[in-house]
């Protein structure tokens, strides 16, 4: 059995029971793919020895301007949200680059980030300045590109709500990816960001308290044989290993002993700046890598999306799509 090498996951999560700072059981739903137009889009960034773009397009043809609001959340500094608004004309496309943010007409937009700064940005088309989301129409497509100072660099589009209904075709949410050391991979970038209130009626999404919302995966190793490894409970959450809250967070998980934004594979595929592993004591070069959802913990309907990339440390890095398989999904 042959597996693809480096890949992204991207999934979103709509609760089905919607209790504030209590465990939800919820159900998983995959966005479209990612070229599909959306009102609101998702992406990471990373300042840390790494410049970073973002990329947006408006495509509707007119005639009148839009306005998009540009959310930027630091991890380092606690999930500190930055953000303005935009006007993007018909048919326009403009790059932020996150170390000098600025306007599409040039000017600068008030965000000003640190050297090492890293997390999330989330791009909404909304109906003027501080009004709500629109979701239609969904005119947005973006892509990011992250550089790193050691010559390789990470591309993909992306990823942005869809309105859907799903139909659940099993009783349990897991989400794969494959990976592989060919090509000459030691190094690899997990990311998984949680946004509450995400999507429809929302003029912004809240992703700062980390307690208010965070996901736990179950992961588990297949190797190239299909045999299954298992790791442990982790957690996806916007905080790092030197946010002063993250103690109270996994004492409110207790399932769980670890809790980031980003972790790296194994002890053969390590996190590129050393963040947690997924699977630490677990050397398989090769393999799908199993998350399944057991708990979620949200204040609104959020969307989680994931990023995995692998690099060779040097001039070679590259992400990739995946899909969830356990739904079946119809567009509104």
């Amino acid at each position: 059995m042959k597996f693809n090498k480096s890949i992204f996951i991207l999934f979103f999560v709509l609760a089905l029971f919607l209790t504030p700072l209590k465990y939800v059981t919820a159900g998983l739903i995959p966005i479209s793919e990612t070229e599909t137009q959306s009102f609101q889009l998702y992406s990471f960034f990373d300042l840390r020895d790494r410049e970073s773009y973002i990329q947006i397009t408006n495509t509707d043809s007119g005639p009148s301007d839009i306005t998009v609001h540009v959310q930027v959340f630091n991890v380092n500094d606690n999930c500190n949200e930055n953000n303005f608004y935009d006007t993007l004309t018909p048919n326009d496309t403009h790059v932020y680059n996150l170390r000098n943010v600025q306007t599409n007409n040039g000017n600068p937009s008030g965000v000003v980030l640190p050297q090492n700064a890293y997390g999330i940005v989330v791009v909404t088309n909304v109906v003027g300045v501080g009004g709500l989301s629109t979701s239609s129409p969904t005119s947005l497509i973006g892509n990011f590109r992250i550089i790193d100072d050691a010559g390789y660099e990470y591309r993909t589009n992306s990823h942005g709500y869809q309105n859907e209904i799903v139909q659940f075709s099993g009783s349990t949410n897991v989400h794969t990816f494959n990976y592989s050391n060919s090509n000459g991979v030691t190094l690899s970038d997990v990311v998984g960001i949680l946004i509450d209130a995400a999507g429809e009626s929302f003029d912004e999404v809240l992703v700062d308290d980390i307690l208010a919302s965070h996901i736990v995966f179950d992961v588990d190793i297949y190797n190239a044989q299909e045999n299954v490894f298992s790791c442990r409970n982790i957690v996806f959450a916007c905080t790092d290993q030197n946010n002063p809250r993250l103690e109270e967070l996994l004492e409110f998980v207790e399932i769980s002993s670890v809790a980031s934004l980003e972790y790296g594979i194994n002890e053969a595929i390590p996190h590129s700046k050393e963040s947690p592993l997924l699977c630490p004591g677990n050397n398989i070069s090769e393999g799908i890598v199993h998350l399944r959802q057991i708990l979620l913990v949200c204040q609104a309907p959020p969307a989680f999306v994931g990023f995995v990339g692998l690099n060779s440390g040097n001039g070679r890095g590259s992400m990739d799509s995946f899909w969830n398989f356990n739904t079946l999904t119809f567009r509104l």
